[in-house]
């Protein structure tokens, strides 16, 4: 009874994770594609301009501009570019990252109920949102490989869809070129999801405290436990900011490692100088390689390359994703028992 019980618990988790990671990304991917954008270009933006004398402007310099300029080369289908892949990536990660951090909470609390996870440490929170996005991050990798490298493509690209650009890798590079630049990722990763769940459970619980001293005249004691479905979008806002704003250097550099360590050329941006200078094969030997190269090329303001698209994106995709999660989650279990 109770490895079953344990397996509908997981089973519960890993559809409520996929569904929520659909519906966010799927929402956020205009601002995806263009941050993205931003991360590749080697390139100053404008902001950067006006601190150093540059020999050539960069091709997209703000949020409005980049968004004018991909409607009107690429239509409305370019902001949603990579975004079967992304979709790919996002569904078994967040299935794979909650299904993991519910157990890990269940094994550190000794309860499954969700009510006894939000008692746990903060300490406890973010250790087990690190170790449940490294699980998530291995085992979708390959696909967010794939939709750094279709998202990169302006016009006219080389990779026509996620099939070509697969095959084209693993003829050149064979399975290993799938993961090239997991390192970077994983480290990224650790921070980004302990900040992540750590914040939102810290979040959720001042939230909850702040609900009891509200109704502290209600008769029932227990009224400010539950959150309503606006409290929960704030928490996951906040959480989702906290942690991109932290971690945003760190994607850059992963972004940059991806597309050079692949000896993949990504036609769109190199074949037309206007978008932007060549991120040539093997430019960066490691991770710490391309965050010297960034920063005496590009100067600090480089690892914050899209970082205002990458927060609007991040915020309300965070929040999207707990309140979808806690819902559907919620209604999974009410079938199931």
């Amino acid at each position: 009874m109770e490895e079953t019980g344990q397996l509908k618990r997981a089973m519960i988790d890993a559809a409520a994770g996929a569904i929520s990671g659909a519906i966010s990304r799927t929402l956020t991917s205009p601002l995806d594609v263009i941050k993205i954008r931003f991360q590749v270009q080697l390139e100053p933006t404008s902001w950067v301009l006006l601190r150093r004398e540059m020999s050539k402007p960069a091709k997209y310099t703000g949020i409005m501009q980049a968004s004018k300029d991909i409607f009107r080369e690429e239509g409305l289908p370019g902001f949603w570019r990579g975004n079967v892949p992304a979709l790919l990536m996002y569904m078994p990660y967040t299935a794979i990252q909650f299904t993991v951090l519910h157990k890990l909470k269940t094994l550190a609390s000794g309860s499954s109920k969700t009510d006894d996870h939000l008692r746990l440490s903060p300490y406890l929170s973010y250790v087990s949102g690190s170790l449940a996005g490294c699980a998530a991050t291995v085992g979708s990798y390959p696909f967010d490989l794939l939709r750094t490298i279709l998202a990169s493509q302006g016009e006219p690209k080389i990779y026509p869809n996620m099939r070509s650009a697969f095959l084209h890798i693993v003829q050149t590079r064979g399975i290993r070129g799938l993961y090239a630049g997991l390192s970077p990722t994983l480290v990224e990763i650790i921070p980004y999801a302990g900040l992540q769940f750590g914040t939102y459970d810290t979040f959720k619980r001042w939230m909850m405290t702040w609900n009891r001293f509200r109704l502290s005249n209600a008769s029932s004691a227990n009224q400010g436990d539950s959150l309503s479905s606006f409290q929960l979008f704030l928490c996951g806002f906040a959480a989702g900011t906290s942690a991109k704003a932290v971690c945003h250097p760190l994607d850059v550099v992963k972004k940059r490692f991806q597309l050079s360590s692949n000896a993949l050329q990504i036609e769109g941006l190199q074949r037309d100088l206007k978008y932007g200078a060549r991120v040539e094969n093997s430019t960066y030997r490691n991770m710490n390689d391309a965050l010297r190269q960034i920063l005496r090329t590009e100067g600090f303001a480089g690892l914050y390359k899209g970082i205002y698209p990458s927060l609007i994106k991040s915020a309300p995709a965070g929040a999207v994703t707990f309140v979808a999660y806690e819902y559907i989650s919620d209604f999974l279990e009410s079938l199931i028992t």
